[in-house]
């Protein structure tokens, strides 16, 4: 198995898990940092998440996985909130955002540029539109893409 394969099989092993406690996946996530394996998994819900919830939620999803089993490399389990700043990556994400501000960065500049801020305003699978703060409609392809976010106002 891969990391894709990992991620995905961690899904379907979640996702009912956090259904039935009221809660929303966010995000399963298999990566290696400093020589070590993590399966991450973000969970929400209204209010935010606590501890309390992702204790709950870690020691259930712990059990499927040591019943299943499937995941070759010794790896750390974390579940955890998205936090602020949590990247758009599935339609649920775009749909919950629109009409807000979000923060794109990008691989290369488009018209001189890397970062643009605006509201998000309409998407599909190859691109991205925001309304500038100049009420100017700006159309961002998706492969140029390396964040986009909702913008964290202070």
């Amino acid at each position: 198995m891969n990391k894709a394969s990992y991620e995905k099989r961690a899904e379907q092993l979640l996702l009912p898990i956090v259904e039935e406690r009221g809660f929303e996946l966010v995000d399963v996530e298999f990566v290696k940092e400093g020589g070590t394996w993590y399966l991450r998994a973000y969970i929400d819900k209204p209010g935010g998440i606590n501890v309390d919830d992702c204790v709950d939620v870690s020691h259930a999803f712990e059990a499927e996985l040591d019943r299943e089993d499937f995941i070759a490399e010794s790896y750390v389990l974390e579940v955890s909130s998205p936090g602020l700043g949590r990247p758009l990556k599935k339609e649920k994400d775009y749909i919950r955002n629109q009409g807000k501000r979000v923060e794109i960065h990008l691989f290369r500049p488009v018209r001189h540029e890397k970062t643009w801020e605006g509201v998000l305003t309409s998407w599909d699978e190859d691109t991205v539109t925001i309304t500038t703060d100049e009420e100017e409609d700006v159309t961002l392809e998706r492969p140029d893409i390396s964040l986009i976010r909702e913008a964290v106002e202070w």
